[in-house]
Parts: structure tokens; sequence; C-alpha cells
């Protein structure tokens, strides 16, 4: 029996309908390579979307890692990931982001990866603050989202709540006591160099 391939909306990535060239593709691939040195002990992929994320990194920090907890809030693409993209340290789970109950059902993690997720929830705070919570002392956040106009503005981007600007997304890791700003151009990760526009922010943050 051949099981049916997700649906593209353009909401998720899947890799399988894309070439390996697209741009897109290519973008979020290269979040999980920037993050692999981070991956240990116990981890959260938060809106882990079909799985191919967690697949790669499990794979590539198989030593490292302990477990990984890959969490959608969509029943489908929660099935696919755990088809397409099963591993023996891998667990995915619906789950809501903006849950305020979600530290309590998932507990504590040594890292936390959430790419290209705080632009899709109406209140980005809460989520920050449940992904603080559930971040043990000492563990590390790794964050992206797009920039744009500004908390409570329009965007262009179907699927997105907003998009924070530079400022606004700094101000997201106060709490942090330690945190490190790159900005991603293409497959690239880089510190901002005059006359280069960057239109993605990427966080690593220290409990």
């Amino acid at each position: 029996m051949v099981m049916a391939l997700l649906e593209w909306t353009g909401e998720r990535i899947i890799p399988k309908l894309l070439k390996p060239t697209n741009g897109m593709l290519l973008e979020h691939i290269a979040r999980y390579y920037f993050a692999t040195p981070y991956i240990k002990g116990r981890v959260l992929d938060i809106a882990c979307g079909t799985g191919y994320g967690c697949h790669m990194v499990a794979k590539d920090r198989k030593r490292e890692l302990t477990e990984l907890i890959g969490v959608d809030n969509d029943d489908d693409t929660i099935t696919y990931a755990k088809r397409e993209y099963h591993h023996q340290k891998i667990t995915y789970q619906k789950g809501d982001a903006l849950d305020p109950l979600l530290p309590e059902k998932l507990g504590l993690f040594d890292t936390i990866l959430s790419f290209e997720t705080i632009e899709h929830v109406a209140d980005d705070l809460l989520f920050m603050n449940n992904l603080y919570r559930m971040l043990k002392p000492g563990g590390t956040l790794v964050l992206s989202s797009p920039f744009g106009r500004g908390r409570g503005m329009q965007t262009s981007e179907p699927f997105h709540v907003h998009q924070l600007t530079p400022a606004e997304f700094e101000e997201l890791f106060v709490r942090f006591s330690q945190v490190e700003i790159y900005y991603q151009r293409g497959p690239t990760f880089e510190k901002p160099r005059d006359g280069v526009r960057y239109f993605i922010g990427m966080a690593v943050c220290t409990k």
C-alpha cells in the first residue's frame, strides 16, 4: 500500500516534494545544520513540521542525544513525520506551543529548537515564556524568525500573524544569561555586515 504524501500548502516544508536546490528548503535545512553543535541530552523541536530536521540532528548527534521530542499542532503532519522520519530516539507528538500547560506535559530540556515558529503565534511572549520554563538551567535555546514590520502589524505572508523587527526580536531574549544573535542569508549565518540586508534572525541563548 502506498501512503499519500502531505498536501503542499506552503506552510510546512516537505523535502520530498521540493527540488534539492529549492532556496526555501536550503534555508530550512541550514538552520538545523547550524543547530547541531548545540544538540545534547534531552531535546525539544517545537513546531517540528514534517520531522526532517529532527531526523537530521538525531542522526548527526546520536551519541550526544538521549531523547528528542518533536511537537507539532497538526495531526496529519505528526502522522507523516512518524512514517517518513522515524528514529529510535525521536518521539513525535501533537501539541500547542501556546498551551500554558505544555511545560508540565513535556518536562525540561537541555536544548530547545524553534525555527520559523514565533511569527505564527499571536502571543509571542506567552510562547517565549513556555520555552523558558521548559529549558533546564544552563540549557540552550536556538530560535529563528523572519524580520518584518513589527508586532501587531500585518504581513504579506498568509500563515504569519506578524513579523518582528530586529529590535523586537532581540528583546525576546532579555531573560537569558547569554545571547548571541546571528543573521541568515540564504544557507549561511553571519554577524551583520555593512550594506547587506538580512531577512531572518537566529538567536542562540543560554538560560
